[in-house]
């Protein structure tokens, strides 16, 4: 197969052509270096010479000389006689996916379809740089700041204020990721109710909790072991595939009294679906009519990907109920920043909830989030535009490589959920690895079970490996029809 080449003209278009700082041949190899971290120069592509880029982009040649040789010195770029430069990522010491999340081992020729996490945005390199400008502040300290630091908080808490839900610095919570946050707001509101039923002379560790079906794996792992017992709503299906009907919602809210819920209203994952702009009040409604403590998961609201309006943050109409977010879906999971909006009355037992399982996120991470705020729509407007063009390529690969399988193509979030004509999900999942495909199979999605027809198909990978991804699909469902059994039964820990 020919390499691909990456023209200077091309290389100018994705770095720019200066200003540079002094030295200039660390500014060009840092600016090319990030290119290749976010995929923006394609991994195996081979760079222009030292001579074309330095024509291109206005450089003397010792200066692309010595850029190229930095690149080479920390293994961005392999250089051979007569082969040119050709793009490679360095190698991390023990791969770059955790034993926890890959217990089998990385590979790299595998396209890894089990998480919905992007990689690194062009802006966290010199987002982080100018964190470690501001940390010496910080030194002093002890460096616990449980709350999160008081900038960051400010920033979070202008945002939901400006996207209509007036909100005060202390109503906010810093945490380890949005998953962090969850946990605290399940672990705080479960407490409240196992104390109110004890004092009514029932037992602790009872306290129902409504979810969607099927919902964030990782949620369902930690409602069942803060000891909940889970009110299963199923998402209805139709030929627009999954939404959510209100009046069956509040019907099962009656007959079981649950006192909290987990809900992903915004792009929900797995389905991708949106609760309309015409069915929040009415949500909102039933839950407080049926005194229901909700917990919004908003990972994913800012990525729409098609041109609507915007609808109105649940937070806005129920009072009493916790959002978390997240800078993992638009920035970079290594981030782990996340936060909760807490209603004022819960402050207090939300804040001494968190103490009992950590003391804080890390201070620096912090300031690179308050640094990547500041250039926060523009991230996000460019996280939707390789999103869309990334979704709109796996839609064309599934639809081209097993046309009989169903899509419903979302209007936003990271994953497609395709139905498939058989329950067959947990075999395709073990079938697809002899095709260098990791799949997680739609029983992990289930809180009871279930939902063997669909498949998650996450389009957060670069689109080289999206391109590939029709025909390993086609390989593995050829071989799961023929395969006995289905599959996998016990729930595997999903990332995002």
């Amino acid at each position: 197969m020919n390499t691909p080449v990456v023209g200077a003209k091309r290389i100018v278009d994705v770095i720019g052509s200066g200003p540079w700082k002094a030295p200039v041949f660390e500014s060009l190899a840092a600016a090319l270096a990030a290119a290749i971290t976010d995929g923006r120069i394609q991994v195996g592509a081979r760079l222009p010479s030292e001579r074309e880029l330095a024509v291109a982009i206005g450089l003397s040649r010792t200066t692309t000389g010595r850029a190229y040789a930095q690149l080479r010195d920390q293994e961005y770029i392999l250089t051979r006689r007569a082969s040119g430069s050709v793009v490679q990522l360095p190698r991390v010491p023990g791969g770059r996916i955790d034993h926890l999340l890959s217990p089998a081992g990385a590979d790299d020729t595998e396209i890894d379809l089990t998480c919905t996490a992007p990689a690194a945005s062009p802006n966290i390199l010199e987002a982080y740089e100018r964190a470690l400008s501001r940390l010496g502040a910080y030194l002093p300290g002890t460096g616990y700041y449980p709350s999160g630091l008081p900038v960051l908080r400010e920033i979070i808490a202008d945002r939901h204020t400006r996207r209509g839900t007036p909100t005060d610095p202390d109503q906010i919570l810093i945490t380890s990721g949005a998953f962090g946050g969850a946990a605290i707001a399940v672990r705080a509101l479960l407490d409240v109710e196992s104390g109110e039923s004890t004092r009514r002379g029932g037992t602790r560790g009872t306290s129902r909790v409504l979810i969607e079906n099927p919902t964030y794996p990782n949620a369902i792992a930690t409602l069942e072991s803060a000891g909940a017992t889970l009110v299963t709503y199923p998402l209805e299906f139709g030929p627009e595939g999954h939404h959510w009907d209100i009046d069956a919602m509040e019907q099962l809210m009656r007959q079981t009294r649950p006192r909290s819920a987990y809900l992903i209203p915004d792009f929900h994952n797995p389905t991708g679906a949106l609760l309309t702009e015409a069915q929040r009040p009415g949500l909102a409604e039933a839950l407080r009519r049926n005194r229901v403590v909700p917990v919004f998961d908003e990972s994913l609201v800012e990525l729409g990907l098609d041109d609507g309006p915007t609808t109105t943050p649940m937070s806005a109409l129920i009072t009493d109920s916790v959002t978390v977010g997240s800078m993992s879906k638009i920035c970079w999971g290594g981030l782990r920043i996340g936060w909760m909006r807490i209603p004022r009355r819960r402050v207090e037992h939300f804040a001494s909830s968190r103490l009992e399982l950590d003391l804080g996120a890390p201070v620096l991470e912090q300031l690179v989030t308050v640094e990547l705020m500041g250039n926060h729509d523009a991230i996000v407007a460019d996280c939707r535009f390789r999103l869309r063009a990334a979704r709109d390529i796996l839609v064309a690969q599934v639809r081209s490589w097993v046309p009989e399988w169903k899509l419903f193509v979302p209007s936003g979030g990271m994953a497609l959920w395709a139905e498939l004509p058989e329950a067959r999900s947990g075999v395709l999942s073990i079938a697809a690895r002899n095709h260098g495909l990791r799949l997680v199979a739609g029983p992990n999605f289930a809180p009871v079970g279930g939902l063997d027809r669909w498949i998650r198909l996450p389009y957060t990978v670069p689109e080289t490996e999206l391109e590939q991804v029709g025909p390993r699909l086609a390989a593995a469902w050829e071989d799961a029809k023929s395969m006995t059994g289905r599959g996998p039964t016990a729930r595997a820990r999903i990332v995002a």
